[in-house]
């Protein structure tokens, strides 16, 4: 995986959205969704054999990017709430409060997820 920092505050996160935390420029934090403990057909699996899930939501979102040359604001095509797929190496982990999230750019956010 990436990088792992840890970030404190004085908040509690929770399940609450508003986590302390607000990234910056084309950056979003996302919460990744829980590995399932059981197969299809009802089996528990061991800790080792869970595989990491790959879909998430968007706890937090930046503003988005600069266009370099004109200066304008390129807003996100995503916001807080999506439920997204990554790749499995993207993002940077870091621990607020005890729970764990990823931060990343827009850019390895591959697809929005639709329920």
């Amino acid at each position: 995986m990436g990088k792992t920092a840890e970030a404190s505050n004085g908040t509690k996160a929770g399940k609450s959205a508003n986590v302390g935390f607000r990234p910056l420029g084309d950056k979003v934090l996302v919460r990744r969704d829980k590995a399932g403990d059981r197969t299809e057909s009802g089996l528990y699996l061991p800790e080792k054999a869970k595989e990491t899930p790959r879909i998430g939501t968007i706890v937090a979102a930046g503003t988005g990017r600069t266009n370099h040359k004109t200066g304008d604001l390129i807003p996100l095509s995503i916001s807080k709430g999506d439920r997204v797929l990554f790749s499995s190496y993207s993002g940077t982990e870091v621990k607020i409060d005890g729970e764990e999230y990823l931060v990343m750019t827009e850019g390895e956010i591959l697809a929005i997820v639709q329920d």
